[in-house]
């Protein structure tokens, strides 16, 4: 355990976020914790080390957020757990010896915690009580950046040299967001975050609703005041950052009463529509035997009008020949009895036959139709619920046509993004080759400097020592300055003496 006095900065916000958590208690808290590495351009995951595995792979959401697929995430409790997570990953992380530092940290480091907050609030409804709930999600990004360096002053050489190349590229990209978002000129301006894996994971830091605070560590040495005034500049760029933090929360979580209530209307809904649709269907089964029977008894009708019609035909053509044949041939008694008897019957059947055909008329404006009537106007309401179908197929047709052109077109959508995203990713390559480059250069720059330096001092001394060689040779005496010196008439006080002891070399 860290005494009281000896905590730092990442203990302490551990330790008032636990107790704000005890302070609520009508608050769920979820808390997790990640933490991950940027070694050399890699992702690394502290808190698993076996990793290599496992690629991570940085993505953002469907609502803009920058998330690590395949980071692992540990549920805590309490601050210790907390603590002895951040100590296990300070643990596995990259770390080096140089001239500068014995325990020099070769990656940077992004330890994040988590918290999402669930508030419950019982609200009255006609129906009862029920619970709102209101879920906000925050994020703390403790970050490590590994320091920038110098290679005449650190002596890193091979692996320790390309460590520096990336820890030097990984600074100047987060430099050059940093200028792009603090820069009001350039707020419409493109913001170069993927120059870079630590600027990726920063965006949400940087240029998002959030609060950034930076803390610079400089030297008190006075040999390393460039590099200090360096780091401070880096930091004050910082300050002209200007974020809006606002409250994250969760739209799903706050219409979640709402959308449970739909899902009710909607499964009662669906429930009603399906019993509907079985008792249409079952109807739909009954009435089909009685179709059927009704086709064959309309068949049988058909038929036995037929027939009836060729009878009623023949009654007529021998009717006509009994009655001519009557008035030409004379017939007995007998025979006009029975020929008399056949034309009564004939006579009763045409009477019953009006009479049959008067009454279906009668009854048909009475009330109930003929089945037949029925029959014919189920006909036509079938006839046009084919044509409705036919035209429903062609609207299904032309919409299937549409969607397969959609489909088409969002295919050659994706076939360009592809194309796109790897000409993307080789820009994105020769960019960062051109970093290296420029920072080697920079380097080589900074040692040629220093070399230059050190043989100009030599070349002074060298010619100061050939000016006390002779036994008359003497360095010219000055006075002080009793006021201040101007740095304008340096060169014209220092060529004389220069010239003088090359005189006094010229005589021996």
């Amino acid at each position: 355990s860290v005494v009281e006095g000896q905590k730092g900065i990442i203990p302490r916000a551990i330790q008032e976020i636990f107790q704000n958590i005890s302070e609520n208690p009508s608050i769920d808290f979820n808390i997790k914790v990640s933490y991950i590495e940027v070694y050399k351009e890699d992702l690394r995951d502290l808190l698993e080390l076996e990793t290599s595995v496992k690629d991570l792979h940085i993505r953002e959401d469907e609502k803009g957020n920058t998330v690590i697929v395949g980071a692992k995430e540990c549920q805590v409790e309490s601050a210790d757990e907390v603590m002895s997570l951040l100590e296990m990953g300070n643990a596995a992380r990259h770390t080096g010896t140089t001239q500068v530092n014995e325990h020099s940290s070769r990656s940077h480091a992004i330890f994040t915690i988590s918290i999402y907050q669930v508030e419950k609030n019982v609200e009255a409804a006609e129906d009862g009580s029920c619970y709102s709930h209101r879920r906000i999600v925050s994020k703390f990004h403790f970050v490590d950046l590994a320091g920038s360096e110098r290679v005449t002053k650190t002596g890193n050489t091979g692996e320790r040299f390309k460590e520096s190349i990336q820890i030097n590229s990984g600074l100047l990209a987060l430099g050059n967001v940093i200028s792009a978002l603090g820069d009001p000129r350039r707020k419409s301006s493109h913001i170069p975050y993927r120059d870079a894996k630590i600027t990726r994971l920063l965006k949400d830091s940087l240029g998002g609703s959030a609060k950034t605070v930076m803390i610079t560590c400089v030297s008190p040495s006075s040999l390393d005041f460039d590099e200090s005034l360096n780091s401070l500049k880096y930091a004050n760029r910082a300050r002209n950052i200007r974020n809006k933090p606002t409250l994250n929360f969760s739209p799903e979580s706050d219409r979640m009463d709402e959308m449970e209530f739909e899902i009710k209307l909607l499964r009662e809904a669906l429930q009603s529509q399906q019993a509907s649709i079985s008792q249409t269907s079952q109807i739909h089964r009954e009435e089909t035997p009685d179709k059927n029977r009704i086709h064959s008894l309309e068949e049988q009708v058909a038929q036995l009008q037929g027939e009836c019609l060729g009878y009623q035909n023949c009654i007529e053509e021998a009717f006509t020949f009994l009655v001519d044949l009557k008035d030409a041939v004379r017939l007995n008694q007998k025979q006009q009895h029975k020929l008399q008897e056949w034309f009564n019957m004939t006579q009763d059947v045409r009477k019953a036959i009006l009479t049959s055909f008067r009454g279906n008329q009668g009854s048909g404006n009475l009330g109930e139709e003929p089945q037949h009537i029925t029959v014919l106007q189920l006909k036509r309401e079938l006839k046009k619920c084919q044509c409705a179908l036919a035209a429903d197929e062609v609207v299904f047709n032309q919409k299937e046509l549409e969607v397969k052109e959609l489909k088409n077109q969002v295919q050659t959508m994706v076939q360009e993004n592809k194309r796109h995203v790897v000409s993307l990713k080789e820009a994105q390559k020769v960019n960062i080759l051109q970093n290296e480059k420029i920072i080697e250069q920079q380097l080589l720059v900074d040692q040629l400097s220093e070399e230059l330096t050190k043989l100009n001092l030599s070349m002074t001394s060298s010619a100061k020592e050939t000016c006390g060689d002779g036994p008359d040779a003497r360095i010219p005496e000055e006075r002080p300055y009793t006021a201040p010196f101007d740095t304008r008439l340096g060169h014209y006080i220092y060529i004389p003496a220069r010239s003088n002891s090359r005189k006094v070399k010229s005589k021996h």
